[in-house]
This record gives C-alpha cells, structure tokens and sequence, in this order.
C-alpha cells in the first residue's frame, strides 16, 4: 500500500517539477544567461542539476520547443534560438523576458506598440458587438477600478476591464490575446502605476470614456478613447525607460554554455 501510495504521489508532483525545470531554464535563456547560439547541456547533465527524471527533462524541453526558444535536433544538440524565432505573446516567455523584479522597460513599451494596434480596433468591435452581458462586465471592471484600495485590487480591475473588452469582440483571435494583456498588464503596474503620484487613478477617466463608448455602440469613439488609455500609459512607460537592460552569463554556472557550441 505504501508503494502504491508512493508512486501515485509522484506522479501528481510530475506536472510540479516539469514547472520548476521549465521556469528555471526558460528564465535563464529569457535573460540571456543562456544565450542565443548556446547548446543546452545533455540531458544526463541537466537530470542531475535538477535531481529529475529523464522525462520531466525531456518534457520541458518539448514545451521551451514549442514556444519557440530553443531547436532539438538530432547530432546537433539543443540550441537556443534567437529572440526574433520566440513565441513573444506567450504568457509564459513574456512572464519570463519582463522578468519579476526588475521589469525590461523597453520590451514593455515594444509590447505597449503592438497593444496600440489591436486594443483599439478590439474596443470598436466590442462597441458594435458587445451583448448585454459583455457591457455589464466592462461596467463592473470599471466599478472595480473606481474603488479599488491597493494595487493589488487596481491590477485585478484592470486587467476585468481590458480581458472583457476583447471578450465582447467575439472574435477567437483577438480572444486568444488574453494571455498577453493579462501578462503584461502585471509588469506594467510593477513599472508604472504609482498611486502616490496619481498614475493610475488619472487614466481612469480614459477607461471610463471606453466603456461609455462601447455602451453607446460607438466604435469610432470607443477606438479613439482605448488610444487615449494606451497612450497615457505609454508616455509613462516612457519617462521610466533607462535603456535596454543587458545580463551576462553567469561565472558560477555549473557549465560553461559558451564551450558547448
């Protein structure tokens, strides 16, 4: 019975440890710590460094793999890709690439761009074709704003309020964005909202010119104020940005990655 139990333990942490490699590595290649060109390490060497089986190792890899970030070929090793080949609406590289305590300012006004493309045309879509149900729910993100406390509630509001505006386009591709906006709308609080100085309480008139617009079923007006949303916090974004932000490989690497290639 213990054996049984043993083993069924194990095989729920699975999914955990596959997590733990993934995260780890796709980090470490996000930050250039394991650079564009490198040659991850064996899979005998990697099962080691992370105390894992060969599978949960050769899982993560399929998945860094299937966003993108490295190439598995056989008698060529597994080599990480250069950035321009990444899948960088990826919830989890963009997670990885902004980086958690010190967020890259210019990758977040590099992604600021492509939401100045596709969140205004979304909210003048959502003007034409939002139902009953779709407006309440911009209605109640936009509630939550107006009355959130911290910046934990006035992240969550946000990210409502812009998540049930491209649900309301009724559009799957657009939809399929909701992994990035809710992403990047994380790292751009830890960058820019500063309820000292009023950032985030200043643009909730914009938000509120948005849903107003998309209640009216105007899309012309919705797209203009969802610019004035996304342009306020670019300019922000903007006074913030001290440059691209560079890290070398680390010294105390238990390989040198630079050799494997």
């Amino acid at each position: 019975m213990r054996t049984k139990r043993a083993k069924s333990g194990g095989k729920r942490s699975k999914p955990r440890r596959i997590h733990a490699v993934l995260t780890t590595l796709g980090c470490e290649i996000a930050q250039e710590i394991i650079p564009a060109g490198a040659v991850l390490p064996p899979e005998n060497d990697l099962e080691i460094r992370f105390g894992v089986g060969r599978g949960v190792i050769r899982e993560a890899i399929k998945t860094l793999s299937g966003k993108g970030l490295i190439s598995v070929q056989p008698r060529h090793g597994t080599r990480v890709l250069p950035r321009r080949d990444w899948s960088l609406l990826d919830r989890d590289v963009l997670s990885w690439l902004i980086g958690q305590d010190k967020p890259d300012v210019q990758l977040l006004l590099a992604v600021q761009e492509v939401r100045s493309i596709i969140e205004p045309a979304a909210a003048a879509l959502a003007a034409a074709r939002a139902t009953k149900a779709d407006r309440q729910r911009i209605s109640s993100a936009l509630r939550a704003m107006e009355s959130a406390d911290s910046q934990i509630s006035a992240t969550a509001a946000d990210k409502a309020f812009h998540l049930a505006i491209l649900d309301a386009t009724h559009n799957p591709v657009l939809q399929g964005f909701r992994g990035a906006i809710d992403t990047i709308l994380s790292a751009v609080f830890v960058v820019a909202v500063d309820r000292v100085d009023g950032w985030f309480e200043d643009n909730i008139p914009n938000h509120a010119a948005t849903a107003r617009a998309i209640e009216e079923g105007d899309a012309e007006k919705a797209r203009n104020a969802m610019e004035q949303v996304l342009g306020y916090t670019q300019s922000k974004l903007a006074k913030r940005s001290n440059g691209p932000r560079r890290r070398q490989a680390r010294r105390s690497d238990p390989y040198d990655l630079r050799q494997r290639q």
